[in-house]
């Protein structure tokens, strides 16, 4: 006969384990709401039925996001990987989230060590002040910054004259671009226009531009022809050759050609193409064609800020009369964080009206040569640092170190008996090698 359990009676086994299975089930709802809350999504726990907290949070969450002392690895949100493919349903605490993605960035190699990278990985803690005082600068709104607006004119000034623009600094030609890439979509957009306005003016054709260069380019130059539908008429390089030679671009020139590129510090082996012989052929073509007035851009991605301080004599830039347009990385040997290019042009009819836009929706009428709108103002604060910081002599010193290095390091490379060298003396200080070509009794 059953009896009747009263509050006197003392807890049996069975009610001992359900209490016990309670509170361990209590404690797995509350690791589940923190997981929800972390997730955005509902997780079904084994054991538990899977619960829906519509829009509120539970109660215990709330007092944990406002707990001023919170330890980030005892709240429960490292028990479970952060969201990849949805937007959690609620936030989490500040130091939760930088930790996680602290953590998340932990396999990223350290950028010091990345030897394969031109790209500066190392500036003063004064410039990343500055720097940080920037990050909420838009640099395009040039009433709101017109302070801002300077710094960038003033950079682009100095490097007009660092590369011989003849047009007058206070009114050369250029743009602040959030790399080279973004510099030589313009530069060749530029050509591209000015090649059609040519051919439309002689009712000609102009539905099928190409552009001369050699196979070394970087692959922004392969974007540019593919974006813009023009035609590669690539050099090929070979064996003991790995750039373009004024002969071999002569024959890949015709009426369709909207211009040639000569690399400044090739990617590959790091070597200054002849940019005096392109230009000297370019002058015999066009006087030969005279409707033609092919121009020259040089990809001076790396080099350009290496060429006027290690080699001052060489001549590369606009003291060459076909250099149209120059493009140049501030965040390799400008030593500036990733994110800076710029792009001159020899004198403003060299960019297409059409090309400029004015605005005057943020205030006054504002000229923009760019291919994006909004971007934030530090890097152009820092490209003026370095140039003032360093000066010529700075930066002078700063390449000859590294040349040092390169040849310290080619020549233990070399020691080993294994490796071939084939970067060259005149170019940017790297050391590109291979191993040695062996052939055996079958050739």
């Amino acid at each position: 006969m059953a009896t009747k359990a009263t509050s006197a009676d003392p807890p049996s086994a069975d009610a001992a384990n359900a209490s016990n299975g309670s509170a361990q089930a209590a404690h797995l709802v509350n690791d589940k709401c923190i997981a929800e809350h972390a997730s955005g999504l509902p997780l079904n726990l084994e054991g538990i039925r899977t619960l829906s907290f519509g829009d509120d949070a539970p109660d215990e969450l709330r007092e944990l996001e406002h707990a001023s002392g919170l330890h980030v690895f005892s709240a429960g949100y490292d028990v479970y990987a952060l969201p990849k493919h949805h937007m959690p349903r609620r936030g989490m605490p500040a130091a939760v989230a930088a930790q996680g993605i602290t953590d998340l960035r932990q396999l990223d190699h350290n950028p010091r060590l990345n030897m394969a990278s031109f790209v500066t990985t190392w500036m003063e803690p004064e410039v990343t002040a500055l720097m940080q005082d920037c990050l909420n600068v838009n640099i395009v709104d040039m009433d709101e910054y017109p302070s801002t607006t300077d710094i960038h004119n003033r950079c682009v000034s100095m490097l007009a004259q660092l590369y011989h623009c003849p047009t007058p600094l206070d009114k050369a030609v250029g743009s602040g671009t959030v790399g080279s890439s973004e510099a030589i979509m313009l530069a060749g957009l530029a050509m591209k226009k000015k090649w059609q306005a040519r051919r439309k003016a002689a009712g000609l054709p102009a539905d099928k531009p190409n552009m001369v260069m050699s196979y070394a380019v970087q692959v922004c130059w392969e974007k540019f022809c593919r974006y813009w539908d023009v035609a590669e008429a690539y050099v090929p390089v070979e064996e003991g050759r790995y750039g373009i030679t004024p002969e071999l671009a002569r024959q890949k020139i015709d009426e369709n050609t909207i211009g040639v590129v000569g690399i400044l510090g090739s990617t590959y082996n790091g070597e200054f193409e002849d940019i005096q012989g392109l230009n000297d052929m370019l002058e015999e073509v066009n006087k030969e064609h005279p409707d033609w007035q092919v121009p020259l851009h040089v990809d001076a991605a790396s080099g350009g800020f290496i060429a006027p301080f290690s080699f001052p004599d060489l001549a590369w830039d606009f003291r060459l009369k076909w250099v149209k347009s120059i493009n140049v990385s501030g965040h390799k040997y400008g030593l500036v964080y990733p994110g800076m290019g710029w792009v001159l042009w020899r004198e403003p009819g060299d960019v297409p009206e059409d090309m400029v836009f004015h605005l005057n929706y943020l205030g006054s009428d504002q000229a923009s040569i760019t291919l994006n709108f909004s971007r934030g103002a530090a890097n152009v604060v820092a490209q003026y640092y370095q140039l003032l910081r360093l000066g010529r002599d700075g930066y002078t010193s700063v390449m000859a170190n590294l040349a040092t290095i390169a040849r310290s390091l080619a020549d233990g490379i070399l020691a080993t008996g294994e490796f071939e060298v084939l970067s060259k003396p005149h170019g940017v200080p790297l050391v590109a090698f291979r191993l040695k070509q062996r052939k055996d009794e079958d050739g």
